[in-house]
């Protein structure tokens, strides 16, 4: 889908944008989110715009056009697609994939995409439980809600983790706090104070922050 005058940095910077809510995206939040100077940002924006990627009206914020949320999504779609298949055919932990993935996203052909989606299943989630776009440009829903939106109490599964920091991964897998485990919310500490919760590894408290980025389902 990507045309040759579209570079990785270009596709980095739609991604993000998609990932910042796709509208009205600041240029501020987008430098941080990509760890760039504000120049950067302005001499990107002014590349995209030309190439019609994004809308951009200073003071309102960037807004991805069509073809540049297209963009956006396979290249979102490449990323999960090469998690998923790393963990599940070559052996990488969960925690180790994003960087590989990172490298590997631009590179991929759309001939390449399509046999390892055909390989796995044609997956909808991606390990981390982020949907995975799909070739038409339609994205499943996010499954649940932030483990802090419960009520003490209630039994609740794992649906997704939204923060994938290698060190936060790699403590949830220690604690066996992944899709697809139950637990149960044991206590809400007030004034941002911890959430403690039984998993199958026990019982831990976690910062509410790092609740807040782990969604869950009711359980049956």
């Amino acid at each position: 889908m990507s045309e040759k005058t579209i570079s990785s940095a270009m596709e980095d910077y739609l991604k993000a944008i998609f990932e910042l809510g796709e509208k009205d995206v600041s240029t501020q939040d987008l430098a941080n989110h990509l760890s760039v100077s504000a120049a950067s940002v302005t001499g990107m924006i002014k590349k995209l715009s030309d190439l019609k990627l994004i809308d951009y009206e200073r003071y309102y914020g960037v807004n991805l056009t069509k073809t540049g949320r297209l963009i956006a999504l396979e290249t979102i779609r490449h990323h999960r697609l090469i998690e998923t298949y790393l963990m599940q055919t070559l052996g990488y932990k969960w925690h180790e994939v994003h960087d590989e993935a990172e490298k590997l996203e631009h590179h991929i052909s759309e001939d390449f995409e399509d046999r390892i989606a055909e390989m796995l299943g044609h997956p909808t989630y991606d390990p981390h439980g982020d949907p995975i776009p799909q070739r038409d440009g339609s994205i499943p829903e996010v499954l649940g809600n932030p483990l802090d939106d419960f009520e003490v109490g209630q039994v609740l599964q794992i649906t997704r983790i939204a923060n994938q920091q290698p060190d936060v991964l790699q403590y949830l897998a220690d604690n066996q706090l992944m899709p697809g485990a139950t637990i149960k919310l044991l206590a809400k500490a007030p004034f941002d104070g911890p959430v403690t919760l039984k998993a199958k590894a026990g019982e831990l408290a976690i910062a509410l922050e790092l609740a807040h980025n782990i969604y869950g389902t009711k359980g049956k």
